[in-house]
């Protein structure tokens, strides 16, 4: 279970409204990831295969929160362990 807060960032709101992904699955991907990457600016991109649809969160993570910064489906599953 998750003992910090997620906050989302505008964007981040905008684009699983678009592309139909939920907090659940935003959580699912950054609890237990399939593949997690460290990014620019102190950020990760979390990856994971829900439902058939290959995932990737980008976030920061803070000492009491998680700011999730975008969400996206993607076409390819390059980062997603098979």
């Amino acid at each position: 279970m998750l003992s910090k807060r997620i906050k989302y960032d505008r964007h981040a709101k905008n684009r699983m409204k678009w592309r139909r992904i939920s907090e659940e699955e935003v959580m699912s991907v950054i609890l237990e990831p399939d593949y997690r990457e460290s990014t620019i600016k102190n950020r990760y991109n979390a990856f994971k295969k829900i439902s058939g649809r290959p995932l990737k969160v980008t976030y920061k993570e803070f000492e009491d929160e998680i700011y999730v910064i975008t969400a996206v489906v993607r076409t390819t599953n390059e980062r997603i362990r098979q």
